[in-house]
């Protein structure tokens, strides 16, 4: 039997799919990172990317035990503090200091992740970047698969990986069925500045239409994400740029004072989607391809990179045993270890977006009352900022600073 041309193909380079290569290499496991387009590898030094990412502590912990975090880290905007406040008064803050910690996370432009993470890939002889290459066909066999490319050639891999996002085509050319429901929403985002300086803190207003976050970002800006009905998201989205800010600002409760600046606008649609399986033999499904979330949280991406850490632990354990890495058995551990924190954090997140979008005012009353007694609770907030850090329950060697080789 012939030898397949690499061990692990990972379809997709997002900062997922380029986390999970970084995990992998030095491992000594021949791995193809592969990606349909370009990504930008560079941009004009006044230009903002508008979609960003919270990244909270433990992902950091992977990215700085992969040695990209440096790098990432001169272009982050680090954050000590979260305010949160409901429509109906209720109020809650979260101070870094609160639990010893340097900092709540860091928010980060997304083209500066994937950016760092594809300088690591290569760096590392053992991973190859395709691209562009598109896939069209996939077949799973007893000792390998057999990806089709748009071209007509094929990549044989002993372990095929699906980070190719929420419309995967690995996993429809599987046949793993979703289930979720689009939440008629959708995000509105814009980088703002504005006339009171953002004080290093993330800032959320849960609105009966949606949550409405200001997210610090570097040199005075703030990157907002504004969920709302899809219509009212179009309609805010082609407002002139004053009528919009005065929205803005009004939404906001001004709580930064006046918008003075704002960049170019954009929406995208919101909806929770879990695959029914994320792992059988010959695959592995890997952040958004396996489960999108609700973004109120900012936990979508960081989700996704403990994905990518606890499928490289498993797949170096397995290689260090002689095991298959394809086989079944060994991709059912990483289903199983990362089953219970997506379910936990998904069913979290979506008792929030019901929470908060109730408008009824008994519910409104009960909100904000919770919200003053978890506020006044110093151990509970403590367990909650944990949570949300991404420092609870097993982790992966990698979000405990431990590289894999």
């Amino acid at each position: 039997m012939s030898t397949p041309d690499y061990d692990v193909a990972i379809v997709g380079a997002g900062i997922v799919g380029a986390t999970l290569a970084c995990a992998l290499g030095g491992s000594g496991l021949r791995v193809a990172l592969v990606e349909a387009r370009q990504p930008a590898r560079t941009w004009s030094a006044h230009s903002r990317d508008l979609r960003v990412s919270a990244i909270t502590s433990g992902s950091m912990q992977v990215l700085n035990a992969l040695g990209v975090w440096p790098a990432i880290a001169a272009q982050a905007q680090p954050f000590h503090a979260m305010q949160v406040w409901d429509a109906a008064g209720g109020s809650i803050g979260f101070d870094s200091a609160e639990s010893d910690a340097d900092s709540l996370g860091s928010i980060v432009e997304n083209r500066v992740l994937q950016q760092a993470l594809l300088a690591c890939v290569e760096r590392h002889g053992n991973l190859a970047w395709r691209c562009p290459e598109s896939i069209s066909g996939v077949e799973f066999g007893d000792a390998e698969a057999v990806l089709t490319t748009a071209a007509g050639s094929t990549l044989h891999a002993r372990l095929v990986v699906a980070a190719d996002g929420p419309d995967s085509g690995i996993r429809q050319l599987a046949g793993i069925a979703t289930h979720g429901w689009a939440y008629g929403q959708s995000a509105l985002v814009v980088n703002v500045i504005t006339e009171q300086p953002h004080q290093e803190t993330a800032w959320q207003r849960f609105l009966p239409s949606g949550p409405l976050a200001f997210l610090p970002l570097t040199d005075g800006y703030s990157a907002v994400v504004w969920s709302l009905p899809t219509d009212e998201a179009a309609r805010l989205c082609a407002l002139q740029e004053d009528e919009f800010k005065g929205e803005l600002a009004a939404a906001f409760e001004s709580r930064l004072g006046n918008i003075m600046q704002i960049g170019p606008r954009a929406s995208f649609p919101l909806r929770l989607l879990w695959a029914e399986r994320t792992a059988q033999a010959r695959l592995a499904l890997i952040g958004d391809a396996a489960h999108t979330v609700h973004p109120l949280a900012g936990q979508g991406v960081n989700l996704g990179i403990m994905d990518a850490a606890v499928l490289a632990e498993v797949i170096v354990d397995a290689h260090a045993r002689h095991k298959d890495i394809g086989a079944l058995s060994v991709l059912r551990r990483y289903e199983r270890w990362r089953k219970g924190d997506v379910l936990a954090t998904g069913v979290a997140l979506e008792a929030l977006h019901r929470l908060f979008g109730d408008a009824r005012p008994s519910v409104g009353w009960a909100r904000s009352a919770g919200l003053r007694l978890v506020d006044a609770l110093g151990p509970l907030k403590n367990l909650i900022m944990r949570h949300a850090a991404g420092k609870a329950g097993e982790l992966p060697r990698l979000a405990r600073g431990v590289k894999l080789s």
